[in-house]
């Protein structure tokens, strides 16, 4: 089998935002190898909205950009890296990989953190993922406020976290505020390894239903979220859809290009070289 040559061959471009082009198993892979070499980095999981989101703000494009995993969040962005020969690429949502990654901790000890959420949310995550996952260690929570953090705040944050040492730091906030405040923080924190889910907080403690398969595996993802939330989501989807597909169409009939993506950190570059070989 050829070799890749270069880490762009690892991801999709989607209008100028680099999607991991990797399954669920490899991106656990890359997730565990990272957390065995105590390399720091953080990791999104973006579709549509945020893809679009990128489009106006270049700034969040970089963080994107730069995060260690951009996993596809969407079935959308998946289409997008298959018509770009990305054949091993699958959707790999953000609470998909919350409970494939808590499953894969009980067994492996791999601590884990919970910062977001309505007051109380953190909380009962933490022991809906422990009742669930018998053995998960769910070292810390925190509820911030619906603001940028104080300095004494952010200070007994820091302290939590410097306390307990997590492998693994959840955010559940909402895009683009939970990508900036990972990729922000994850060199100001000890832990390893920063999540960006967005919604995975609150699928995981029943205030939002997470999506059928067959409805994910049409694409219809959003719709059945709008359904549930159509006062606050509705200008994202039928804004953002047409103008994404339209956009999609002009990028991949070479119409309108976009700037390449930044190389992957070396050890996420290894650890997909690995798996397509193998």
């Amino acid at each position: 089998m050829a070799t890749v040559s270069s880490a762009e061959k690892l991801r999709a471009n989607v209008l100028g935002v680099g999607v991991s082009a990797m399954d669920m198993k490899g991106v656990l892979a890359t997730i565990s190898a990272a957390i065995e070499t105590g390399t720091k980095g953080y990791i999104c999981a973006t579709g549509m909205h945020g893809v679009m989101e990128a489009q106006k703000d270049l700034e969040f494009r970089s963080i994107l950009n730069h995060a260690f995993l951009n996993v596809a969040d969407g079935r959308p962005t998946v289409w997008v890296g298959r018509m770009q020969a990305r054949h091993g690429m699958r959707q790999v949502t953000g609470p998909n990989l919350m409970l494939q990654l808590c499953e894969l901790s009980a067994k492996t000890g791999y601590t884990h953190f919970f910062y977001g959420g309505d007051v109380g949310v953190v909380e009962q995550l933490k022991s809906a993922m422990e009742n669930r996952f018998p053995g998960l260690k769910v070292v810390g929570t925190f509820t911030p406020p619906f603001r940028p953090l104080t300095p004494e705040e952010l200070e007994q944050l820091a302290n939590m976290v410097s306390r307990v040492k997590p492998d693994i730091f959840w955010v559940g906030l909402s895009t683009p505020k939970q990508e900036r405040f990972v990729s922000e923080y994850i060199n100001r924190l000890d832990t390893t390894l920063m999540f960006a889910v967005g919604a995975a907080f609150d699928m995981h403690t029943g205030r939002v239903q997470e999506s059928p398969e067959w409805l994910k595996a049409m694409g219809l993802q959003w719709l059945h979220r709008l359904c549930q939330e159509p006062r606050r989501l509705w200008k994202r989807y039928l804004i953002n859809i047409p103008k994404f597909l339209t956009k999609v169409a002009l990028q991949l009939l070479g119409v309108r290009r976009y700037e390449e993506i930044p190389e992957l950190s070396l050890i996420s570059r290894t650890v997909c070289q690995e798996r397509m070989h193998g």
